[in-house]
């Protein structure tokens, strides 16, 4: 039995009895706490053993579920339909939602995004947004609801009106991330890597955004402000001392970015990593394969960024 499990009195069979408090869920999942509250009391899902003060304790059943929920959602299935889905499962194999009914989904919580925007109701976007966490992991969220709906605006601001609608939703957006930020940062992660943004290639949100992707239980990710010169990050690596550096950019490349980011290499006493739509198209430009090219689809940055940590501090 694991130190953080916890034995039920009179019951024999080890697999059955050890049971985890939220918190050791949380950590061995990825789910935060509040997050599994909410599965359980507003879709009925993972129901835990309670202690007689209230306390939840999770059995390794109870583990699985949490992990089988979050690949469901990690697909695009809002978290509501996931339930019907495991029930389905238990009985027979259950084909996957097709891309159309994922899509729809997506699009009814980017329309009520947009109500919300247009109405310049932040109390009702705070909760429409906390509805979006709860129902889809970090990634869906920002790329497929909350994103999507912001670049629209960004693009569209011929009409009177739709400048304000942008501003108020990226004013909204860079506060409840920046907390984000703030509630993730110094938890105790194995490594910390600094991100920045190539400079006048992003808005400051896609750099936040980009951050809580890349970060987790297991990374540190801290952001340097917008506008910093990329001749001076030597120095700043040096200072910080991070396991890699991480340069951002939704832009394509140019053949002057390439020359700087070999130099910027050569200097740095830490590893360069690239993440965004440049990474997406400058790998064979470059042609070192020291620069690492992480992508732009959220749930791959992360996984991407982990495996190399690993490697590399086990090197």
């Amino acid at each position: 039995m694991s130190e953080s499990g916890t034995r039920l009195p009179g019951v024999q069979d080890p697999a059955l009895d050890e049971l985890y408090p939220i918190r050791e869920v949380a950590r061995l999942t990825g789910i935060n706490p509040v997050t599994l509250r909410a599965w359980e009391r507003r879709y009925g899902l993972v129901q835990p053993t309670r202690t007689e003060s209230g306390h939840r304790l999770y059995s390794l059943a109870d583990i699985e579920e949490v992990r089988s929920i979050l690949g469901w959602i990690e697909r695009g299935v809002a978290v509501s339909k996931v339930g019907k889905i495991l029930a389905r499962t238990q009985q027979t194999e259950a084909p996957p939602p097709s891309a159309r009914d994922e899509q729809g989904d997506w699009q009814q919580w980017q329309e009520r995004v947009r109500q919300c925007v247009c109405e310049f109701a932040e109390p009702k976007l705070d909760q429409v947004y906390g509805q979006v966490f709860s129902s889809y992991p970090l990634a869906v969220a920002f790329e497929q609801v909350l994103m999507p709906v912001w670049q629209e605006l960004l693009v569209h601001q011929g009409h009177f009106g739709q400048a304000s609608e942008w501003i108020f939703l990226d004013t909204f957006l860079r506060a409840r991330t920046l907390q984000r930020l703030r509630l993730t940062a110094d938890q105790g992660q194995d490594s910390r890597v600094v991100l920045v943004a190539i400079p006048d290639q992003c808005r400051e949100l896609e750099l936040q955004v980009t951050g809580l992707l890349l970060g987790g239980p297991q990374v540190d990710v801290q952001l340097l402000g917008l506008g910093q010169p990329l001749e001076e990050l030597s120095l700043v690596c040096e200072k910080l001392a991070p396991q890699a550096l991480v340069l951002f950019s939704n832009r394509p490349p140019v053949p002057a970015l390439i020359r700087q980011l070999k130099r910027l290499n050569n200097a740095l006493s830490c590893p360069l990593l690239l993440a965004g739509e440049l990474s997406e198209t400058v790998q064979e430009s470059l042609q070192s394969p020291e620069i690492v090219c992480l992508g732009s689809d959220g749930r791959l940055m992360q996984r991407r960024l982990q495996q190399y940590l690993a490697g590399h501090l086990d090197s």
